[in-house]
């Protein structure tokens, strides 16, 4: 019975999946023929897209002037601009394997900060999710995204005029974007530019998926995994991915005079906070691990089997965060690009400030200066300083770092003593709680000082009210849609199939139950299957190997 609401709920969503790839709004008598994809890498770009990529130097009527008297001029300037996107494409794919190779810091972190009885199963779930994530956001995901992203363009990437499809709402006299509408399976997007996006926006998407893993560990059913997983990848993150870097209604709220729209520059919202609180969800639906709590309400600790796995996990995603932040400018050439050093300078410091006040602030309040919160400290710095740090100074960052650092040990114990809420690595208060701060402190700190292409952003400190409300807005709807619709994706799962093991597999650990291996063997009898009717081969005589 299990096993055929198992293989519904998989038909049923896959169904889904197809069906939104199927089913898309006609625009054929509202604009025209749609650009077509350059999967050869020849089309892309010409001269014409220098204008005003350095502010000052070519202007349009300059183009103009040199293709009626100066061809040479012109080719010339075609040929400096495929060297422009070449640069803007290498930098954008290199640190998206940077971001990618994050996937193995999760996978350490989680791991080592559970239980050696559940390793596999936790390590295994951090390899899974990229596999599942991906599919999903292949099929769907990444056009729900940013199907119409080419309608604003990315210059730094050729523009993207191909993903020219944007479902809108029509509300006082404007167009309010709420999903794309164009590049399900890729299949009418095959070009070169939007092959780099893909790949960079995978990883991020990956990110935000792996992330409630953690908080979900020691008890998540493998078969409700992976169709979470597959749903995280084709609906839940893309939508919320769209309102703000797809072009939809989020980072159009400048229309209403808030700032530049919200802003996220690297995704403490987009991924962390989306993660984050989509953790929350599934850990208070699945409930506490077997012990954590006693009858009175209060959590015993349950540690982590290998603090060294851990810590080395922290390091990796330190360095990985190189490619989070400074890549998401899309390019290291024109369009204020050069700004890419103070990126991962903001980056780096607000990474040490958060681990050095965690410390510092455990250290204070139990008298030991504790490693891994200091490691979640690290984390929460770099989680916060996501969506700012293309827009703030170093000293900024650092106390951005060093706030996050605190709240991050306030937000854990807030949700263990007082929500209940079991966590077992801490990722609703580095990704959630902290992502939230990220979000905020866009519209506290931006200097203003950026300028990515004519885009620049001030925060309340530096005269711009406005966008500490964009940023506000933005936060809010993180949360409710994250948390709100995973809630009740999770809910509806455990109905079908059920969300969490049984206690005798809680107890015994998931690796053998659920896998069929064991992380750390160490001795133990493995049962084979059909082991009994294998032959026995009596040992050799001693004299027969003796050298």
């Amino acid at each position: 019975m299990i096993g055929k609401r198992v293989w519904g709920s998989m038909i049923l969503l896959v169904g889904m999946l197809g069906l939104l790839a199927a089913v898309r709004p006609s625009y054929a008598d509202q604009a025209p023929p749609a650009p077509t994809p350059d999967p050869a890498g020849t089309a892309t770009g010409s001269g014409q897209d220098l204008v005003g990529v350095v502010p000052g130097t070519i202007r349009a009527e300059d183009f103009e002037r040199a293709k009626a008297h100066e061809p040479f001029a012109v080719q010339l300037a075609d040929l400096v601009n495929q060297n422009r996107l070449a640069i803007n494409f290498i930098w954008t794919l290199i640190t998206g394997y940077l971001v990618m190779f994050m996937q193995a810091g999760f996978a350490l972190v989680e791991t080592g900060f559970t239980r050696a009885k559940n390793a596999a199963h936790t390590m295994a779930m951090n390899f899974i999710i990229y596999v599942l994530g991906m599919t999903g956001y292949f099929a769907t995901g990444f056009a729900l995204q940013f199907g119409g992203i080419g309608l604003i363009g990315v210059p730094n990437l050729g523009g993207l005029k191909v993903l020219d499809g944007e479902f809108t709402v029509h509300i006082a006299g404007m167009d309010w974007g709420l999903f794309g509408t164009k590049g399900f399976f890729l299949r009418d997007a095959y070009d070169v530019a939007v092959a780099v996006l893909f790949l960079f926006q995978m990883v991020f998407m990956d990110t935000a998926a792996t992330i409630p893993t953690g908080a979900m560990a020691e008890r998540f059913k493998w078969t409700a995994f992976c169709i979470y997983g597959l749903f995280v990848g084709a609906f839940l993150y893309p939508i919320y991915g769209n309102w703000a870097w797809g072009g939809g209604w989020l980072s159009q709220l400048s229309r209403l005079g808030l700032g530049a729209g919200y802003i996220d520059f690297a995704g403490s919202g987009v991924v962390h906070a989306i993660g984050g609180w989509t953790a929350l969800a599934g850990a208070m639906v699945l409930g506490p691990r077997l012990g954590k709590y006693n009858r009175d309400g209060t959590p015993n600790p349950i540690p982590g089997h290998n603090l060294v796995m851990a810590l080395l996990g922290v390091f990796i995603l330190a360095f990985g965060w190189f490619g989070f932040n400074p890549g998401s400018t899309l390019g290291a050439s024109g369009n204020g690009n050069l700004r890419i050093g103070l990126v991962a300078v903001a980056t780096m410091l607000a990474s040490a400030s958060g681990a050095l006040s965690a410390m510092l602030y455990t250290w204070a309040t139990t008298g030991k200066p504790d490693p891994a919160m200091a490691a979640n400290g690290m984390l929460a710095g770099l989680v916060a300083i996501t969506a700012p740090s293309g827009y703030v100074s170093p000293m900024n960052a650092f106390l951005i770092g060093a706030i996050a650092g605190v709240l991050v040990c306030l937000s854990v114990a807030f949700f263990e003593r007082v929500v209940r809420v079991d966590d077992p690595v801490g990722a609703i208060s580095v990704h959630g709680t902290c992502g939230a701060f990220g979000q905020l402190a866009v519209g506290l700190f931006a200097d203003g000082t950026a300028n990515y292409g004519g885009l620049t952003v001030r925060g309340l400190f530096y005269g711009d009210a406005g966008q500490l409300v964009a940023q506000g807005i933005g936060m809010a709807v993180a949360f409710l849609w994250a948390f709100g619709v995973s809630w009740v994706f999770f809910k509806i799962l455990d109905a079908l199939v059920g969300l969490r093991v049984s206690p005798e597999v809680e107890l015994q650990g998931l690796d053998f139950p659920e896998l069929g291996v064991f992380a750390y063997p160490d001795g133990r009898l493995v049962p084979i299957p059909g082991a009994a009717r294998l032959p026995v081969i009596p040992p050799a005589p001693a004299e027969a190997t003796a050298g």
